[in-house]
């Protein structure tokens, strides 16, 4: 069966995309940690990021870090941190977060509620940087 994941990449579930290539895809989380929590998703339907190859693994790093850094030209922040957690969606993924503060990648901390215009706004401001128009 596939993720929920598979399903976005497929395009029968909507997402906010951010930035996508042959093998990637990246989209914003819906329960965002702050604006502009971004997940990177292998398109290949993987449950655990270490069973990636290790050419799959470092060109997912490659390209997660390209989507990291037209984040943090979209909303200027100390760093964008990475977690890598996987547990409740068996499907390989990388958190991208804008911090400020270490204590902004808890994700025991609440999450945003945002409405669909501004999860567009935020996609299009990360696609735009993404693609060098910002």
């Amino acid at each position: 069966m596939a993720t929920i994941f598979s399903k976005i990449v497929a395009g029968e579930i909507p997402s906010y995309k951010v930035a996508e290539d042959d093998r990637f895809y990246a989209f914003l989380d819906i329960n965002p940690l702050v604006k502009g929590h971004t997940l990177v998703v292998p398109k290949k339907e993987v449950d655990y990021i270490y069973d990636l190859s290790d050419e799959e693994l470092a060109a997912m790093h490659v390209f997660a870090k390209h989507v990291a850094l037209a984040i943090q030209k979209a909303f200027p922040c100390r760093k964008v941190g990475e977690a890598v957690i996987g547990l409740e969606v068996p499907h390989a993924h990388i958190h991208l977060i804008p911090i400020q503060n270490e204590s902004d990648m808890l994700f025991s901390n609440p999450k945003l509620k945002l409405s669909d215009e501004e999860f567009k706004s935020i996609a299009e401001r990360i696609h735009n940087a993404w693609e060098g128009k910002a």
